[in-house]
């Protein structure tokens, strides 16, 4: 991509790493020179190997997946669906390894990126349902003297205001550099603590993952556990996620089939597998894994009150207006995305975005889900309109 578009997706917020970064990260296995051109489909794909889907035919949402394959150049993408008696159909297009052509794995796990931010979302809110956290309690109240900076004081920062993306707080990604190892969430916070505020606390909504590194060290403080014990425990093991974990410490792989991860520098540039990476940069901000189909149980689960009692599902839910990186109309909860469809009404969900990765969908209050998943993150804007589109696609039941 280009520098300009390089830092147009850094200044997203969405949990990425610079381009420096990635490309150490992963040079020693960098894909073969492939003359890709401007996002021209990969060359062992593009051979006519028919597309596959688990359910056995061909639908809209199948055509959606070719097409981001074969007109965006996409390497593979995967979709779930689910409908609202928890029937489920599963997609792929692509391959699942550009090198040698492997099928996409069906369902295969992916990395979630900023869907992680939903799960730490709901730690923090069934802990206010058990009365140990309270939403508009100042930060300091649970981890005095901790945020401090210019412009930046945990006595005036709410509970609700970092869940939410309201806080202020200056996005620690754009700070990380070019340093490939493994990070302790402090030094996270303290990288963005070197900055000044955004805004004063509640003056406006920016999205900024430091919030939700702060939300998990505010669930480890008060529960004097692990954030990712407590998303197993409490999420994961709770409704029966067979698939999703988050990932233990200097843990750089993916355990199960899936398909690998691309980084591309530029249009006709080499493909760089960056399957495998440290994601401590993401933490509970974004450093997640799963698939399609278990994102489609969890959301599901989530709005259909499994994990949340009334009052908080309704906190969660109230929303304020989102921009940039979401979709126009895209309103923010308490960790909670709401996205309009183009059939009426809105969809539940969050999306994420991690070098190799990206994925969207949700739920709709009909108890339809569906969720897409891609094995590069689109830096051209179209493309990244298509993947939303098979998602309005997949929901609105077309």
């Amino acid at each position: 991509m280009s520098e300009q578009t390089w830092q147009k997706f850094r200044s997203s917020g969405r949990p990425q790493e610079g381009r420096r970064r990635v490309v150490a990260a992963a040079a020693a296995v960098v894909v073969g020179v492939m003359a890709m051109g401007a996002l021209a489909p990969p060359a062992a794909y593009a051979s006519g190997r028919p597309d596959t889907v688990a359910s056995g035919r061909s639908d809209s949402v199948q055509q959606g997946l070719n097409a981001l394959v074969h007109s965006d150049g996409l390497p593979a993408a995967l979709a779930s669906v689910q409908d609202r008696w928890g029937h489920t159909r599963t997609y792929t297009a692509g391959v699942g390894d550009v090198a040698s052509g492997s099928e996409v794995p069906v369902d295969g796990q992916v990395r979630i990126g900023s869907n992680t931010k939903v799960f730490t979302a709901v730690v923090v809110l069934q802990l206010v349902g058990e009365g140990k956290i309270r939403l508009d309690a100042k930060v300091d109240t649970y981890l005095p003297g901790l945020v401090r900076g210019e412009g930046i004081d945990g006595r005036r920062i709410t509970v609700r205001q970092i869940l939410q993306q309201t806080s202020g707080l200056p996005n620690y990604t754009n700070y990380l550099g070019d340093d490939v190892r493994y990070f302790e969430p402090r030094e996270l916070l303290d990288l963005a603590l070197q900055h000044k505020a955004d805004f004063d606390p509640g003056k406006k909504w920016a999205y900024s993952n430091t919030n939700y590194v702060l939300a998990g060290l505010l669930v480890q403080k008060v529960t004097g556990r692990s954030i990712a014990e407590e998303i197993d425990q409490r999420i994961i093991k709770e409704i029966g996620l067979r698939h999703t974990y988050f990932p233990a410490p200097g843990d750089a792989t993916i355990r199960e089939p899936h398909p690998k991860g691309y980084y591309q520098d530029a249009a006709g540039a080499p493909l760089v597998d960056v399957t495998e990476m440290d994601p401590s940069w993401a933490w509970s901000a974004g450093g997640m894994i799963s698939t399609n189909s278990d994102l489609n149980g969890f959301f599901t689960a989530l709005l259909g009150g499994r994990l949340l009692p009334p009052a908080q599902l309704a906190q969660m839910r109230t929303t304020v207006p989102a921009g940039y990186p979401f979709a126009s109309g895209a309103r923010y909860g308490l960790g909670l995305v709401s996205t309009p469809l183009s059939c009426g009404g809105v969809y539940w969900g969050h999306g994420g975005s991690f070098p190799g990765y990206e994925t969207r969908g949700g739920v709709t209050s009909k108890g339809r889900a569906a969720n897409v998943a891609v094995t590069i993150q689109p830096t051209d804007e179209a493309a990244m309109k298509h993947v939303e589109s098979v998602v309005d696609t997949a929901l609105c039941g077309r």
